[in-house]
């Protein structure tokens, strides 16, 4: 039962990494495209089963998780049960408890990540990251989307591939636009 709740936990420290609030929208895409743990029905099912089992609050637009799980830990090439989200154990606050510090030991550091902002984060010594707004701006105005909507696309672009940089996700942004590819190449040269 403990490895049930902890599966929950590291998804939705994944899910709400960086952000407070996310549309149940947002979550099943993330549960089903941009991880690829669900399908897009499942993904539906495990978050109104999140909501009714008290890990997540708030209405279908603004949920939170009911409590900070962002220490949660990851290993790497970790994959959740598609049934503990499916069926998820009921939260209960004693579930999940914060580790303990003992004064009487040492511990080591704790190395803390910093929240990725509503900007685009470049590379300083990237000649292109010089192009990003103006990148911005032409896929704006060619794709009929608000400058601040593809500003927010591109943002969870970059925080998904974690190592992408600003105009790559611009780029990835363009490209599901079906913007025309020579163009976006040339606005960032």
């Amino acid at each position: 039962m403990a490895e049930d709740a902890e599966d929950i936990r590291r998804v939705l420290a994944i899910c709400f990494r960086g952000e407070t609030q996310l549309d149940a929208l947002d979550i099943e895409r993330i549960l089903s495209l941009d991880m690829g743990w669900l399908k897009p029905e499942e993904a539906t099912t495990a978050v109104q089963a999140m909501i009714k089992t008290g890990w997540l609050e708030g209405g279908q637009e603004n949920l939170s998780p009911v409590d900070d799980f962002s220490s949660s830990s990851t290993p790497l090439g970790w994959y959740p049960r598609p049934q503990r989200l499916l069926n998820p154990v009921p939260f209960t606050a004693t579930d999940y408890e914060e580790p303990e510090v003992n004064e009487d030991t040492t511990t080591q550091p704790v190395v803390k990540q910093t929240p990725i902002t509503a900007q685009l984060k470049e590379e300083s010594n990237d000649p292109r990251a010089a192009t990003t707004r103006r990148l911005l701006k032409y896929i704006a105005r060619t794709s009929g989307l608000e400058a601040e909507e593809v500003q927010r696309r591109a943002t969870r672009k970059q925080r998904a591939l974690v190592h992408a940089t600003g105009w790559m996700a611009l780029a990835l942004v363009a490209r599901d636009q079906g913007l025309d590819m020579e163009s976006v190449i040339q606005a960032l040269s």
